[in-house]
């Protein structure tokens, strides 16, 4: 279970083996420990006791930070759970030969394969009804098909020798989806593209609130699997970028973010900006139909898996596969 914490004013307190939320000085939550996987709290003032973060870290039990708009600003995980040093050496090594280039192609390949079915998942009950809109997304899918067909015919020995092309097939694969992102929406909302940190516009806004909540899964998943989440391979080395944590997190954008925004929009359910912040209310819904989301079943390995789990399980598959113990195949999520 995840507990996410978004009101003001909430301390957050241990009694026994149980995490106690209070507001105002009333018990307002009770959960026990073990059930907890991770504390996420997104709001400022907020209190939580050294009781409650020491028994995280024993429990192994991350806690993440994120600003108003979603951006992650800190996280508490615990030192002991960093896995094998061989995992470590096996993913710095990996950076200078052929193992950081075969991981970055396959993690954009899966983008773009999430990419197409989300479109496709979007467009499939317009084929009658909006015959001309249909075709229209269906041309945008091929597309970008020849975007994988390219990826493939791109190869070289380290990552920073191929880097700027895999770059330019996955921005030009983008500028399609979300091209045709904006010809679902049509005239339910205005959408002129995609925008990053600042964004102020209702759709980035919602976006990149569900990527930071997305962004701590990861991590998260990572820390577990023993891996470097600074040590990426498709982001370049920058200081306190982790860039692994951003190279994962490419993956599964679309299947947990993006499809949960726009399935709001097309019900209807506006998304309120003020201030140039989404409201609590907004951030409430947006908060629940993530984890909705993140808790869904999907088939992955040939078995049934929540797409919390699918995280997990693709996390410590990148450590076997930079091992030399196993492939790595991306998730793509069904439509």
């Amino acid at each position: 279970m995840d507990i996410i914490i978004d009101d003001f004013g909430v301390s957050l307190g241990k009694k026994s083996e149980r995490l106690i939320i209070r507001k105002k000085s009333e018990v307002v939550q009770e959960t026990p420990l073990f059930d907890i996987s991770q504390i996420t709290i997104t709001s400022s003032g907020v209190s939580i006791s050294t009781d409650v973060i020491q028994e995280c870290m024993e429990r192994g039990i991350q806690i993440n930070f994120l600003t108003f708009n979603g951006q992650p600003y800190a996280q508490i995980s615990s030192p002991n759970l960093t896995g094998t040093v061989m995992t470590r050496r096996e993913q710095l090594a990996a950076y200078n030969d052929k193992r950081g280039v075969e991981l970055t192609r396959e993690i954009i390949k899966g983008k773009i394969k999430n990419q197409q079915n989300v479109l496709k998942y979007f467009a499939r009950h317009r084929k009658e009804t909006q015959p001309e809109v249909y075709r229209q997304i269906y041309d945008g899918i091929s597309k970008m098909e020849n975007h994988i067909k390219e990826l493939f015919q791109q190869d070289a020995n380290k990552i920073d020798d191929i880097r700027p092309q895999f770059l330019s097939i996955e921005g030009r694969a983008a500028d399609t989806y979300w091209e045709m992102v904006g010809v679902i929406f049509a005239d339910k909302q205005d959408f002129k593209g995609r925008e990053h940190r600042g964004a102020q516009d209702p759709v980035n806004s919602a976006l990149n609130y569900g990527y930071g909540m997305l962004y701590s899964q990861v991590w998260g998943a990572l820390v577990l699997a023993g891996l470097d989440p600074f040590a990426g391979f498709m982001h370049v080395d920058r200081p306190g970028k982790p860039s692994l944590v951003l190279d994962v997190t490419e993956e599964f954008r679309q299947q947990v973010v993006d499809r949960v925004v726009i399935a709001i929009i097309q019900k209807g359910t506006e998304i309120e900006i003020k201030d140039g912040k989404l409201t609590d209310t907004t951030r409430k819904t947006l908060i629940e139909k993530f984890k909705e989301r993140l808790e869904s079943v999907e088939t992955f390995d040939g078995k049934r898996f929540t797409l919390k789990s699918i995280i997990q399980k693709q996390a410590r598959h990148i450590a076997t596969f930079l091992r030399g113990e196993s492939k790595y195949k991306a998730f793509v999520g069904k439509w």
